[in-house]
Parts: C-alpha cells; structure tokens; sequence
C-alpha cells in the first residue's frame, strides 16, 4: 500500500508530465537523493565539500525550481527531490518515467550505503536519459557502478556530486551556447587561481606563504 504523501508526489509527476510545458520554463536537470541524509552530500554543507547544488546555483547560474508550474526567471534551473529505490519504489519508477515529459534533459542521482541502487535504477527506467549517479560513500560505488552492457549509466567518484552537476551542464552546453561559455568562465576561474598560488608560492617562499596563508 502506498502512503499517501508519496502518492501525492506520483499523482503530481504525471500531471506535471501531462502539461507539455515549454522547454524553457521546466527544470533542465533533475537531483533526486535516497535520503535527506544525503543532503550534505549532493547540496554541499555540514562539513562535506560544495556539492551538486553548489556547482549549479552558486558556479553556474542556475535557479532552483521548486514550483513546476511557476518556473523562476532563469533560464537554466534545477529540481530536487528524494526517492528511495528500496522504500518508496514507485516514486522512484514514476520520476525517471515521467522525466522525459516533464522537460528534465539530465538527471543526478545520488545513494548511500552497499545497496545505493538508486542511480542505476532511474538510469535504467528513464533510458535514454541520461542519469549521472553520485555514490554518496565510498561503500557504495560498486554499486551505483555495477550495470550491465546495455544499460549504460555515468558515475562520479564518491561524494563528488559537484563533478556530477559539472557533467550535466557539459551534457546541456552541447545545446546551448550560454552554458559553454559559463563552464569555460568557471574553468578559467580555477586557472586563474592556480596560477596566483603558484606564483605567491614561488615569490614568498614556502616559510613566507605558510605565514600568509595557512592557520598557524
């Protein structure tokens, strides 16, 4: 028997679907996670490093849409959701179905623990879609990894949904023009901040940039 609130959520996902709304006003790509406790992970915070959230809203310009039917004025956005494979199976069969129609052009997918099989799960249901899994721990790589031929799925090392979100946009510049000059801006961005660093280190000297730079 399902629980209402996640009923709720399918009924919701397939009207959403039904809606044949603009390219341009649906979320371009879809977070989906196992768990709130996953969070930390695929948004960024509580000690971990900058994640999925943090590459698209903070680096890239995305907005979070979090009304399907009242989109943000940015171009680019972004939807979150959690969707457990194990608990709530047919959340998460109605997601990557629906995903197509409701406009998402990429999804992320992020699980913890052995059995993460969330990612390989969506990848495999919203087919062809691309679905870039997130292994949440390191125990669960295998995991989100272990597809077989024919049922292709991309994968970040463990935790790095930052590279996951980064991956995506790659996906959608291939179609717009826009996203390809931000991700050359942020890229250039990481140059230039090598290159600062690399040249304080050299004109300081170590003992000199230990006391400039690092916490004693």
């Amino acid at each position: 028997m399902t629980a209402d609130s996640v009923q709720s959520l399918i009924d919701q996902l397939h009207e959403e679907a039904a809606m044949d709304r603009p390219d341009e006003l649906t979320p371009d790509v879809g977070i989906v996670m196992g768990s709130d406790s996953d969070l930390a992970t695929m948004a960024g915070g509580k000690g971990k490093r900058p994640g999925a959230y943090a590459a698209l809203a903070e680096e890239l310009d995305f907005e979070e849409q979090t009304d399907y039917a009242d989109a943000p004025d940015a171009r680019f956005t972004f939807e979150t959701f959690v969707v457990s494979a194990h608990r709530t199976p047919e959340l998460m069969y109605a997601y990557a179905e629906t995903a197509a129609d409701r406009g998402l052009d990429v999804i992320i997918a992020g699980a913890g623990g052995k059995s993460a099989d969330l990612p390989n799960m969506t990848a495999s249901i919203a087919y062809p879609l691309p679905v870039i899994g997130v292994p949440v721990q390191e125990k669960s790589v295998d995991s989100v990894i272990g597809m077989p031929q024919g049922a292709p799925i991309t994968a970040v090392d463990a935790g790095k949904s930052f590279n996951a979100a980064l991956s995506a946009v790659q996906i959608l510049a291939r179609e717009h023009e826009a996203l390809r000059e931000r991700l050359i801006e942020y890229h250039q961005g990481l140059q230039e901040g090598v290159g600062d660093v690399s040249r304080d280190l050299h004109e300081l000297g170590t003992p000199g940039f230990k006391a400039e730079y690092w916490d004693e």
